[in-house]
């Protein structure tokens, strides 16, 4: 449906509302990484419907409309099934919200970056047992790390003309199933899927081994090479770290909704598909402090404290390298030379 204009197109392609103005004087990952501590510290538990992830809301809100976007909240319900340690199931209902920013350019036609800000909202017994999600769950690779890139590029983006437009989309209750993505899309009019270009997606970017850039399955060849096979390109001459495992994002469920639904994907996630799972869960290679190969909605490992003991210097890193590879990445693509 999408892959006749993105070919085209890309091809001329408060709580705690603490404010970090960017200076000339940071570096490349510098706000972002202040953002991912900010967020991991303040707003820990940000289950979908939890108090914590509505302040999270408005604290990203007020994120968006003090750098000069039009933004707003969406809420809507997300619906679960809780099962008990007897096997019985139990049908509930929370009231999530996602919040969008968008920023026009000078054609309707618009580059999307997505990303999700709830932490994991425990849907069984067992979950409750093992310390599956909970509120102290701090989500600091998952997704407090999603969210500190995407408010860096969205400050940094808010200074810079464009052609296209763009549009950051924090979702909220996709650890329930993509149920955001499902709210959003089903919201999408007919006019903005034709206009949107291209779907960049932020997730877990702190844990994994490696940083990997990937096109969606049902991307068109053209446009993974304007996209993914440029981010490696910009990755190279500056010196950093990133990978490709090509159109692996159909194995990532986080992200099939956009894929399925034809849009141009871009995943930047880190994971390790060396490992043999193919799934994309086991993040890394299992060790004493990651023993399953994976933080992911486990309260004692997804922490500031514990990543910066036993990953010392890594949420610097990749906040660096990931907002070094797509903040020229986006300019170029939202100013296509026409």
């Amino acid at each position: 449906m999408f892959s006749r204009l993105c070919l085209g197109a890309l091809a001329a392609l408060l709580s705690c509302g603490a404010v970090f103005p960017l200076s000339a004087a940071q570096q490349d990952g510098q706000f972002a990484e202040q953002q991912l501590r900010h967020i991991a510290t303040y707003f820990p538990g940000r289950m979908a419907g939890s108090p914590a992830e509505m302040l999270t809301a408005d604290y990203l809100q007020r994120q968006f409309t003090e750098m000069g976007y039009e933004s707003n909240k969406r809420t809507f319900t997300a619906r679960y099934q809780y099962r008990a340690q007897n096997g019985r199931t139990t049908p509930h209902n929370v009231t999530a919200t996602s919040v969008i920013a968008a920023k026009a350019g000078d054609v309707p036609q618009q580059i999307m970056i997505v990303t999700h800000a709830d932490t994991y909202l425990p849907s069984s017994d067992s979950d409750r047992q093992h310390n599956l999600g909970g509120l102290t769950l701090q989500g600091a690779d998952d997704n407090a790390s999603g969210l500190g890139v995407m408010l860096e590029l969205a400050q940094r983006l808010s200074k810079v003309p464009l052609h296209y437009s763009l549009r950051f989309v924090v979702l909220s209750a996709e650890e329930l199933g993509q149920r955001g993505e499902e709210d959003y899309l089903a919201r999408m009019k007919p006019e903005e899927k034709k206009n949107t270009l291209l779907v960049i997606s932020l997730d877990s970017l702190i844990v994994g081994d490696k940083l990997y850039f990937d096109s969606g399955s049902n991307t068109p060849e053209a446009v993974a090479r304007q996209t993914r096979d440029r981010a490696l390109t910009i990755a190279r001459l500056h010196g950093l770290a990133a990978a490709t495992n090509g159109k692996a994002v159909k194995a990532l469920p986080a992200e099939d909704l956009f894929d399925k639904a034809g849009f141009p994907l871009l995943s930047l996630r880190a994971t390790n598909w060396d490992l043999g799972k193919h799934d994309g869960k086991q993040q890394r290679t299992a060790s004493r402090h990651f023993p399953q190969g994976t933080s992911m909605h486990q309260a004692s490992l997804d922490n500031l404290a514990f990543l910066d003991r036993w990953l010392p210097g890594r949420m610097t890193q990749r906040t660096r390298t990931a907002v070094k590879i797509l903040l020229p990445l986006i300019t170029e693509l939202a100013n296509p030379k026409i």
